[in-house]
């Protein structure tokens, strides 16, 4: 049986830069990332993520980007609204 992969995320803050390397996701699609906290340390109120973050992951052997929007915390889930979904230049460099 083979595991399904790793979806992990780098978030980046403006005027700060890179809050998260490879932080795991449990859902990503080019409108929304969810994270599951039922079986994590931390709890949805501890991750830092904040509207105008940028998000960028690998899609298709290519990186892409989008910029969070909004964030809804619940007792167990974190989830963030995306916006502004698009590809990097195929020559882009994860610095």
């Amino acid at each position: 049986m083979q595991q399904p992969g790793l979806i992990t995320v780098n978030v980046f803050r403006r005027h700060y830069g890179r809050r998260y390397t490879g932080l795991p996701v449990d859902m990503l699609d080019q409108t929304s990332l969810v994270i599951q906290c039922d079986h994590r340390l931390m709890r949805p109120d501890l991750y830092d993520l904040c509207p105008g973050d940028l998000v960028r992951w690998r899609q298709d052997e290519q990186y892409v980007e989008a910029v969070i929007s909004a964030v809804h915390r619940e007792q167990r889930t974190i989830s963030a609204t995306l916006s502004g979904f698009h590809q990097l230049p195929p020559d882009f460099f994860p610095y």
